[in-house]
């Protein structure tokens, strides 16, 4: 069984949301849906797309997804389907 709480205090890298963890990051995404209704913008919730590669990075970083990072930092590559696992579990802990 995978702890989802230690996923949801894995440390984010620099993000749009600005938030250190991805507790914090999801939470600051609910947020943002709750103030926009139906303003928000699915492809860029703060502003820029891919936002979910900031998530999928620190998966990547805090070992909890395997997944490769290009030389500028950014994933390049990521089991999607496990990181939606991991997430969608970490989101019902929340």
């Amino acid at each position: 069984m995978t702890d989802y709480a230690k996923i949801l205090d894995l440390p984010m890298g620099a993000n749009d949301a600005n938030a250190k963890t991805i507790r914090a990051y999801l939470k600051s995404l609910l947020s943002e849906l709750w103030r926009k209704e139906e303003g928000f913008s699915g492809k860029r919730p703060f502003g820029n797309s891919g936002w979910q590669s900031e998530v999928w990075k620190a998966l990547i970083d805090g070992g909890a997804c395997p997944g490769t990072l290009d030389s500028d930092g950014y994933v390049q590559e990521i089991d999607q389907d496990q990181a939606d696992v991991l997430i969608q579990g970490a989101i019902a802990t929340l």
